[in-house]
């Protein structure tokens, strides 16, 4: 563990993530709910992939982009609600340097592979609804496949530079992260030399990134709006309503909780520290657990397979009984 004294480090041999600072008395309550929803993100996601995968009616642009993104779920809320339940169960917060960097690196990659797929979504329904005739020329398999990589490679160049910017800090404070896992800018913060590198790379990261496709997304359901409603049929502008609310409703659940935490510690001297804490477990607990539940419900093809896949489970079971 690393002293805190004076002395400089060049890393630390492990981090204390300290749970939600202020709450420490309530930990065994709020992993309650922590807990659930994880059950709840494991189980939706994984049963959205098993659908998507194992039906070949559901392989189709939309439906491919929703495995992906749940794909991104899983592995966004594996990589730190463990270890959160593990901080507030046993007090088992330390963690290795490779650890966190390493938790800290699919954290971001994650959340990056997730804007970049709601973008991806936000153009398969631009192409579905206002080129449709070119729908499956535009969006073939080969295409979808080099979108995937895309995001992939994207989000890796971007947030490989920021292990660097850490392994350049050195340590010479406390080794305790006031924190559920290890976020970024919470490391850097703890580095005793100048951080402004740091500091002005995760701001253009979040502004030409995370920032970028939010703007791209809004013109891509300007411009559907605009061709949903010059449709002739009241039918028809309906139909194509319904098939884009569910993608709405999963961007505004993962872009509002991004935009309020950053807006609120602007306001962190007013704000009590395990608020602005609570509401950056927003980014990996609340997505991952309602957009498989949104699908569901939202969406008709799924919601049948679903049905059909409960169904199938208890006939096999009234059978065994």
């Amino acid at each position: 563990m690393m002293p805190a004294d004076n002395h400089t480090f060049s890393d630390p041999m492990t981090y204390i993530l300290t749970g939600i600072p202020g709450t420490e008395e309530s930990h065994v309550w709020i992993s309650i709910p922590f807990s659930l929803m994880y059950i709840a993100t494991l189980f939706g996601n994984s049963l959205l992939l098993f659908i998507i995968l194992t039906e070949r009616s559901l392989h189709e642009p939309m439906y491919l982009f929703v495995s992906m993104l749940a794909a991104a779920d899983l592995l966004l809320s594996t990589t730190t609600v463990p270890k959160m339940l593990a901080v507030f169960w046993f007090r088992a917060g330390e963690i290795s340097f490779a650890a966190c960097l390493t938790q800290m690196f699919f954290i971001h990659v994650s959340f990056m592979a997730e804007s970049a797929i709601l973008l991806a979504m936000a153009f398969d329904r631009y192409v579905a609804i206002c080129n449709p005739l070119r729908y499956t020329m535009i969006l073939n398999k080969s295409v979808i496949g080099k979108i995937g990589l895309a995001v992939v490679t994207r989000s890796f160049c971007f947030i490989f530079p920021v292990i660097f910017f850490v392994k350049q800090l050195k340590f010479c404070r406390t080794n305790r992260l006031p924190h559920n896992y290890c976020d970024y800018m919470a490391i850097a913060r703890l580095g005793c030399n100048n951080i402004t590198v740091s500091v002005w790379y995760g701001v253009a990261m979040a502004i030409l990134v995370i920032g970028l496709d939010a703007v791209l997304i809004a013109v891509s359901y300007g411009l559907i709006l605009r061709a949903v409603f010059q449709l002739p049929t009241k039918e028809a502008r309906l139909k194509a309503l319904h098939t884009c609310g569910s993608h709405v409703c999963v961007m505004l659940m993962f872009y509002t909780p991004a935009f309020f935490s950053s807006f609120a510690n602007q306001f962190g001297h007013i704000i009590p520290g395990y608020i602005l804490n609570l509401l950056a477990n927003l980014y990996v607990l609340t997505p991952p657990m309602l957009n498989p539940i949104v699908y569901g419900v939202t969406t008709k093809e799924i919601l049948k397979r679903v049905i059909n896949v409960f169904h199938r489970c208890c006939s096999r079971s009234s059978l065994l009984s």
